[in-house]
């Protein structure tokens, strides 16, 4: 079984105001086959959560640890942590121009498991998640998410997902931008994912919708950086109904 720790975690990010905290002291654990679900208002480092667990520089731990399998996850690289078996599923996932999915999967993969994959096999799997994705088969020939719509890339990401087979998958606001059925396109290919590999997954959204398909068995309600809340999938309905009020000052601005 593996195991994400999240012990007492506190991040900080530079701004123009000076050094700003993110994250003021968050505990959590995910285990093999669970799925929790991070939900919050705009600006309560959800997706600084979702970051810092792959490894962007941007942000500083300054106290706190993450674990994986038992090992120290804030002292690995970020290939390091690949490796390990995290994958990040990005809000705003990045072109790389010159650089095929074709070539782009496969590289991956080589690197991940230390040897290239047998090409038929390999070309078969990627084919038959694309189908199921309702992806072009085209799109294995153009450069990564050059020129992709919003619910191409998402369906991309769910791409490396299925095909790469990480022990742990964060999802940050996979949800955002895709219409009702792209939605549901995105979430049966995660709920595969996890029925063939027993993942565990975070899942990073403001909204219950992709709860519909992709069901937690955890949820966790994260406010100014902390857990404020945790509970079963009723909680998300709770959310649903009454928002996120009762955890913030009425009298405050709300974030864009």
């Amino acid at each position: 079984m593996s195991v994400l720790e999240i012990r007492d975690l506190h991040v900080t990010v530079e701004t123009d105001q000076g050094t700003t905290p993110i994250l003021n002291g968050i505990d959590l654990t995910i285990k093999t086959g669970e799925t929790h679900a991070i939900m919050g208002p705009n600006g309560s480092g959800k997706s600084t959560l979702a970051y810092t667990i792959a490894g962007h520089p941007k942000y500083t731990v300054t106290q706190g640890t993450i674990t994986f399998d038992g090992e120290d996850v804030l002292s690995m690289s970020v290939d390091e942590r690949a490796r390990a078996g995290v994958f990040l599923a990005m809000q705003y996932p990045v072109e790389i121009p010159g650089v095929t999915v074709t070539n782009f999967l496969r590289t991956a993969k080589t690197a991940l498991d230390g040897e290239a994959p047998s090409i038929r096999q390999w070309t078969k799997d990627v084919k038959a998640s694309m189908t199921n994705l309702r992806m072009d088969p085209k799109f294995a020939q153009r450069n990564v998410n050059e020129g992709f719509s919003g619910g191409e890339k998402k369906r991309h990401e769910i791409l490396q997902l299925e095909v790469l087979k990480p022990k742990l998958a964060v999802l940050d606001e996979t949800d955002s931008g895709l219409d009702v059925d792209a939605l549901k396109i995105v979430s049966e290919g995660v709920n595969r994912a996890k029925e063939a590999t027993n993942l565990g997954v975070l899942l990073i959204t403001h909204y219950t919708r992709i709860l519909r398909y992709i069901r937690p068995q955890f949820v966790h309600v994260v406010v100014k950086g902390k857990i404020v809340e945790e509970g079963g999938p009723e909680l998300a309905d709770r959310l649903e109904e009454e928002g996120y009020d009762r955890f913030l000052d009425p009298s405050a601005p709300i974030e864009a």
